[in-house]
C-alpha cells in the first residue's frame, strides 16, 4: 500500500537491515546511523527485549516513541541501538522550540508544517548529532503508559499503571542499565584535531556545539572568553608588582609586602570595572551564540514531569493530564526538616574547619619563632594547604548529599531540580571557599596573611583540580579500561559500541564551573592585595581549555545536551559574584597602606575612614549601574532577529487559528 502524503501513511515500510520499520515512506533510508545505545540487564529475557524494541518502534499516536531500535547481535544480547527517523526528529524539533535557517536565510523558530520551507529539512544535516541524540532521550524519557500493561519476562509487581513513565519503570526493574549517545569516531577525530591536538589558540565552538550539543558549547564558550578576558587584569597585575619590587614609588612603600598605596587602589577599582564589562560583554557573545546555534527562542512548554518525580496518580489542573502528583506543602516541610538543617550542618563544618586552620597558623608561627629556619618557613604554608585539602574534600561530600537532599526535595521540572541543586551548591561553595578570606580581610585586617592564603588558594587548588580531573582519570582509562576495550577495524559494529560502555560517565559540567566561579571570585574581590592572581590563572586557564577538551573526548563517555540558551542559573551567580566585588574592594581599600598610616599618623579618624568607604562604594555601584546600562545585553542585531522572530510566530499562531475556525465553520455548515 502506497501514498502520496506522507502523514497520513498507515503502512509499514522497510528501513535498514535490521532496524524496526517506519509508517512514514520519507522516512525510509537504505543506511541508519546508530545514535544511542540502550544497555540491558544481564537477567532480561529475549521476550523482554522484543517488547521493549517494539515499544520504541511503534508510532507515538499508539503509545510508543516512533524511534528506530536494532537488537545489536541477536534477540538475547543485552544491548539496543536507537535511532531516529525524520519525521520523529522533525516534530521534536518544534516541540523544542529550536530555531533552523528558512530559505530566506534569517533564522525561525521551527514548524513541522512549514518544514519543506526550511533548509536542508530533509537532509541529516538539519540537525546537529547532540540535537539528534538528544531528541532520542526526550522522546524515550517521555514514554508513558496509556493504560495498565504487564511487561512479558517480568514478575506481575512490575506491572505498568496508567499513566507511569516507562522508561523510568524500567530502570527500576532493572531492564534497562543505561543510555548513553554514542560518540562517531571520524567526527570525533576531526574535532580532537582542531580542538586540542595541534597549536591553535582558537577553538572551534560551532564544533563543538555540533558534536556535544549547546550546553558544553557554552561552558567551552564562556571558559575561552573569561581566559582571553584575563590579559588586561593580568597585565595591569605584572606592572604592579613590577614597580613595587622596582621601589620607583618608594614614597608610599608598603613595608611589609612591597605594594604601592596607588597600586594598592588601581587594582580595587579597576577589579570592580572590570567584572562588570566582563559579564556585560560575555551577556552579548552569548545572545549571538545562541542565534546562530537555534536555540534564541527556545519554547516554554507544559511539559512532562522529569522522570525521577514521583507522587500519587492524578490529573494536572493544568495541563489536564493524568500524572503523578506531589503536594508543594509536602516539598516545602521537607525542605525545611531536612534540607535546610542539613546545609547549616556543612555550613557548620566550614567554621570548624576554619577554627583549625587558625589554630594551626598560630601554632606554626609559634615554632617559626622559635626555630626560624627554612623548615619552620615551609611550615608556615602547611595550615593553608591542610585547609584547602580539608575544603576541596568536603566540597566533594557535600555535593553528593546536596543531589540527595534534592532528589529527596521531589521536583516535577527538571529546572527546578537543576535550580535547587545549584542554590543549594553556591551557597556552600561562597562560604566554603571565601568565609576564611572575609574574615582575614575584613576581622582580622590582616593584609599579608590574607596575601600568603589567596596564593596557597591559587596554586594548591590549581594543582588539585589539574590532578584529580584529568591525571587520575587518564591513568585510570590507560592502565584499566583501555586494555579492555581493544579492538580492530574488522570487529563487529556492535563490538565497538560495546567498548563505550566501559568508559565512566561524564560527571558533568557542574565541577567546571563551580571552579570558574571561585576563580572569578578570588580575581573580583581579592586580586588587589595580590596582583599577580590573574597571572596564574590565565596560564592555568589556557591549559584548562585543551584539558577539559581532552577530557570529554577521550575520558569518558558522550554526554546528553540539551538544547540551551544561555549558562543557566550559572550567568546569574557569577553576576551576583561581579556585585559582591564592589562592596568587597570597597572595603578592602581601607586597609590600602596609604590610609592605614594616615589613620596611625591621626590624620583620618576610624570614622572618616568608614565613611569614605561607604561614599566609595556607593558611587562605584553607581558607576557599575551605568556601564552595565550602556552595554545592552543583546547586540542591536540580534535584538532585531530576537523581534522578528517573536512576530512571526506570532503571525504564524493567527494563521492557524484562522484555519481552525474555517474548518469549524465547514463542518457546521455540513
Amino acid at each position: 500500500m502506497t501514498t502520496t502524503n506522507h502523514d497520513k501513511a498507515t503502512a509499514t515500510t522497510a528501513t535498514g537491515p535490521g532496524w524496526t520499520k517506519v509508517s512514514c515512506p520519507c522516512c525510509v533510508s537504505e543506511r541508519v546511523e546508530p545514535l544511542v545505545l540502550v544497555k540491558l540487564g544481564e537477567k532480561v529475557r529475549p521476550e523482554t527485549k522484543r517488547w521493549l524494541i517494539k515499544l520504541i518502534g511503534t508510532p507515538q499516536k499508539e503509545g510508543g516513541a516512533a524511534l528506530l531500535a536494532h537488537p545489536g547481535e541477536d534477540a538475547t544480547g543485552d544491548i539496543i541501538m536507537v535511532s531516529a527517523p525524520r519525521c520523529t526528529l522533525l516534530q521534536a524539533t518544534e516541540e523544542l522550540g529550536l530555531c533552523k535557517t528558512y530559505n530566506t536565510g534569517e533564522m525561525e523558530t521551527f514548524s513541522y508544517d512549514d518544514r519543506d520551507n526550511f533548509r536542508h529539512s530533509g537532509k541529516q544535516i538539519f540537525l546537529t548529532l547532540a540535537e539528534r541524540q538528544y531528541i532520542i532521550k526526550y522522546e524515550l524519557e517521555g514514554l508513558r503508559a496509556r493504560r495498565d500493561v504487564r511487561i512479558p519476562g517480568l514478575a506481575d509487581n512490575y506491572t505498568l499503571q496508567h499513566r507511569d513513565n516507562i522508561w523510568q519503570k524500567m530502570t527500576s526493574a532493572g531492564v534497562v542499565v543505561e543510555t548513553f549517545p554514542l560518540h562517531n569516531r571520524a567526527r570525533l577525530k576531526e574535532l580532537s584535531k582542531s580542538w586540542y591536538s595541534g597549536n591553535q589558540l582558537s577553538q572551534p565552538l560551532d564544533s563543538v556545539n555540533a558534536y556535544f550539543g549547546s550546553t558544553v558549547g557554552f561552558y567551552f564558550s564562556f571558559l575561552d572568553f573569561y581566559t582571553w578576558s584575563l590579559l588586561p587584569p593580568a597585565i595591569l597585575g605584572l606592572c604592579i608588582t613590577y614597580f613595587s619590587m622596582a621601589g620607583s614609588q618608594a614614597e608610599i612603600h608598603e613595608e611589609d609586602a612591597g605594594l604601592t598605596a596607588s597600586g594598592h587602589m588601581i587594582q580595587a577599582v579597576f577589579s570592580m570595572l572590570w567584572s562588570t564589562v566582563f559579564m556585560e560583554l560575555w551577556k552579548r557573545r552569548s545572545s549571538s551564540q545562541s542565534y546562530r546555534w537555534g536555540t534564541l527562542h527556545l519554547a516554554e512548554r507544559f511539559a512532562e514531569p522529569r522522570p525521577g518525580f514521583h507522587g500519587h496518580l492524578g490529573m494536572n489542573p493544568v495541563t489536564g493530564r493524568m500524572e503523578p502528583l506531589f503536594p508543594e506543602w509536602q516539598r516545602d516541610l521537607r525542605m525545611a526538616l531536612v534540607s535546610i538543617p542539613v546545609v547549616g550542618l556543612f555550613l557548620g563544618m566550614v567554621v570548624l574547619g576554619m577554627l583549625c586552620f587558625y589554630w594551626g597558623e598560630n601554632q606554626v608561627m609559634w615554632l617559626h619563632d622559635g626555630w626560624d629556619s627554612m623548615v619552620s618557613q615551609t611550615l608556615l604554608y602547611a595550615p593553608s594547604v591542610l585547609h584547602i585539602v580539608y575544603t576541596n574534600m568536603l566540597a566533594t561530600v557535600y555535593k553528593r548529599v546536596a543531589q540527595s537532599l534534592t532528589e529527596f526535595e521531589n521536583h516535577r521540572e527538571e529546572s527546578a531540580f537543576q535550580n535547587h541543586l545549584t542554590a543549594k551548591v553556591l551557597v556552600f561553595t561562597f562560604f566554603n571557599y571565601f568565609a576564611v578570606l572575609f574574615h582575614i580581610a575584613f576581622v582580622k585586617q590582616d593584609v599579608p596573611l590574607l596575601r600568603k592564603r589567596l596564593a596557597s588558594l591559587l596554586i594548591v587548588t590549581q594543582l588539585v583540580n589539574q590532578v584529580t580531573e584529568v591525571v587520575v582519570p587518564f591513568l585510570v582509562d590507560h592502565f584499566i579500561s583501555a586494555p579492555h576495550r581493544t579492538e580492530t577495524e574488522d570487529d563487529p559494529e556492535e563490538d565497538k559500541f560495546r567498548n563505550q560502555i566501559t568508559l565512566p560517565v561524564f560527571p558533568g559540567l557542574f565541577a567546571e564551573y563551580i571552579e570558574l566561579l571561585v576563580q572569578f571570585g578570588y580575581l573580583s574581590l581579592f586580586s588587589c592585595v595580590y596582583p599577580l592572581t590573574a597571572v596564574l590563572l590565565l596560564i592555568n586557564n589556557v591549559m584548562e581549555i585543551r584539558s577539559d577538551a581532552y577530557k570529554i573526548c577521550k575520558l569518558f563517555r558522550k554526554p546528553f545536551s540539551a538544547p540551551a540558551a544561555n549558562m543557566g542559573v550559572w550567568q546569574i551567580a557569577f553576576e551576583i559574584l561581579s556585585f559582591v566585588a564592589v562592596v568587597s574592594n570597597c572595603w578592602l581599600l581601607t586597609l590600602s597602606p596609604q590610609l592605614q598610616r594616615m589613620h596611625h599618623e591621626g590624620q583620618m579618624s576610624n570614622t572618616d575612614i568608614v565613611l569614605m568607604a561607604i561614599l566609595a562604594e556607593h558611587v562605584l555601584i553607581v558607576v557599575k549601574v551605568i556601564v552595565a546600562a550602556l552595554i545592552p545585553d543583546e547586540p542591536e542585531w540580534v535584538r532585531k532577529k530576537r523581534a522578528h522572530m517573536q512576530y512571526t510566530s506570532m503571525q504564524a499562531l493567527r494563521q492557524q487559528v484562522s484555519t481552525i475556525a474555517v474548518h469549524s465553520l465547514l463542518l457546521q455548515d455540513k
